[in-house]
């Protein structure tokens, strides 16, 4: 029996950066899960076998190998509740992923006790729910050693974060599907990347000042390990989103916008995530000096970066969230099952949303990041569907058939575009 599949890149073999795991990384992990667990009593036993299987903490052990265990229990803390976070958000409208964002910044804003808002619309109950609760309680044991910068810049992206799920859920929301360009922007954020990248400093008691963040280098570096991790993340998450019916993945828009099958579309991500790779290496090579004093920070963050590039592929594998219990085997073989689609109760019809102009797709596609983007083995035909599909009806009516037969044996480009 011809069982529907697609086969991953190997973006393993691609990635030659050595792996390293904390020493210190299963004791940390294991009391990471009782943290959440103890947290969140309104668990049901489903959500906490998923949560035992999703090992994040194994996850923060290899993202973080070198810091102090102290340090890594925190970082555990949060890859967690992040996760957690995201599992809570996924099936939220817009209105819910608000709320959820209220709760949680008020806890990094007053960590010291609760001060829910009593803004009109915006309200907050007057006992903390456990997000609240859970946010506060890491937050709290975060500061009382991390150094300024990684703490304004921690909480300036984690409600970047919320921002982003909230447009995503907004998209879901209206049956929305972005373009490209909409959501490779989007994504960097929904991802959680920049937040943990934020983390990095706080794990190696560092703080990068501005003008080393904001460095077109380390800004390269820190949108390449982001992108890597969120592409590759889209691939091997592909077939339980596919399953329930998300298309906040790229491979969906590829196959939506572009026209691709799911092969296709699989092995254009993989390239993109390959050329990132290859762009990270060259941009590592050429990270500039600045001064004696900062360099071993500065390679403390950047060798921080390349960690999540290397853990988080192999983690794929380990995790439960993406490939169940077959991670091991898949890894090996690199082929992947499609689950079938879980039925729903119907909802807004899917559309494409536009960015800039709805009659082409947008032109980032030749390049984004300075990253090369593979074409298609094949031309692509859009049809636009708008006010132009009906002229030839007009023309029908205005003319009569003679006359339409001989327009239609010219080429109009206006109406069909090829790429």
């Amino acid at each position: 029996m011809n069982v529907p599949h697609f086969i991953l890149p190997d973006l393993v073999g691609h990635c030659r950066f050595p792996l390293t795991y904390h020493p210190h990384g299963d004791a940390v992990a294991a009391a990471s899960v009782k943290w959440l667990e103890a947290g969140c009593p309104e668990l049901s036993p489903k959500a906490r076998t998923a949560l035992h299987g999703r090992q994040a903490g194994e996850l923060t052990a290899y993202c973080y190998p070198t810091c102090a265990p102290e340090r890594l229990r925190v970082v555990s803390d949060f890859m967690n509740y992040l996760f957690h976070l995201d599992n809570i958000s996924d099936g939220m409208m817009g209105r819910g992923t608000e709320e959820l964002a209220d709760v949680v910044m008020n806890a990094l804003w007053f960590p010291d006790r609760y001060v829910p808002t009593r803004c009109p619309g915006k309200a907050q109950p007057a006992k903390e729910v456990s997000a609240g609760k859970m946010a506060r309680e890491y937050w709290t044991r975060c500061i009382q050693d991390a150094k300024p910068g990684p703490q304004a810049r921690f909480k300036e992206t984690f409600e970047l974060f919320f921002e982003a799920v909230n447009q995503q859920a907004q998209d879901r929301e209206a049956g929305i599907i972005p373009d490209l360009e909409s959501y490779i922007s989007v994504r960097r954020d929904t991802s959680g990347c920049k937040p943990v990248f934020d983390l990095i400093e706080y794990a190696m008691d560092i703080d990068l000042p501005e003008h080393v963040v904001t460095h077109p280098v380390i800004k390269a570096l820190n949108e390449g390990a982001n992108d890597l991790v969120t592409w590759s993340n889209d691939i091997f998450s592909y077939n339980v989103e596919q399953s329930r019916g998300d298309t906040h993945n790229m491979i969906a828009i590829l196959m939506s916008l572009r026209g691709l099958d799911l092969q296709s579309a699989v092995d254009f991500v993989g390239d993109l995530c390959k050329q990132t790779i290859d762009a990270f290496i060259e941009n590592r090579r050429n990270v500039p000096s600045f001064g004696a004093a900062l360099d071993r920070d500065v390679a403390l963050y950047v060798q921080g970066l390349q960690d999540w590039i290397a853990g988080s592929l192999h983690w794929s594998f380990m995790t439960e969230r993406y490939f169940g219990k077959e991670g091991a085997q898949i890894k090996k073989h690199r082929v992947v099952r499609l689950l079938p689609r879980k039925t729903s109760g119907g909802g807004a019809p899917v559309q494409v949303k536009p960015s800039m102009d709805t009659c082409r797709t947008p032109h980032w596609s030749r390049a984004v990041a300075g990253l090369t983007i593979p074409e298609t083995d094949h031309n692509t035909t859009v049809i636009v569907r708008s006010l132009f599909a009906c002229i030839p009806i007009f023309a029908l009516c205005a003319l009569g058939l003679p006359s339409v037969l001989s327009l239609l044996g010219r080429n109009y480009s206006g109406i069909f575009t090829h790429y």
